[in-house]
């Protein structure tokens, strides 16, 4: 969900996006190259990005991901189950 918020923005290269999740997060959530490239090629795979080579703002080659009509449709999905579940957690926690 996070990288799709991301790129609703428009495209970024994989570094691009670890840094802007870590930047919006306050520092706080950090996204690995582990976790970031795996996720971004299942996302690939499932038709919510495309992806295409171009060179970073730093002159190296770089793949930039875009998201995609499905994308965008899976971002609404998503951010609808995760408001769900916040107000459901604020029920729990505000009983005595």
């Amino acid at each position: 969900m996070l990288v799709l918020r991301i790129l609703s923005s428009g495209p970024l290269h994989g570094y691009a996006i670890a840094k802007r999740i870590k930047e919006a997060s306050a520092d706080e959530l950090v996204i690995e190259d582990g976790s970031l490239y795996p996720a971004l090629n299942r996302m690939l795979v499932k038709g919510w990005l495309t992806a295409e080579w171009g060179t970073s703002e730093n002159n190296r080659r770089a793949r930039f991901y875009s998201l995609t009509p499905a994308g965008r449709k899976q971002l609404a999905a998503e951010t609808k189950g995760f408001d769900k579940l916040v107000r459901a957690i604020e029920l729990v926690m505000r009983t005595a």
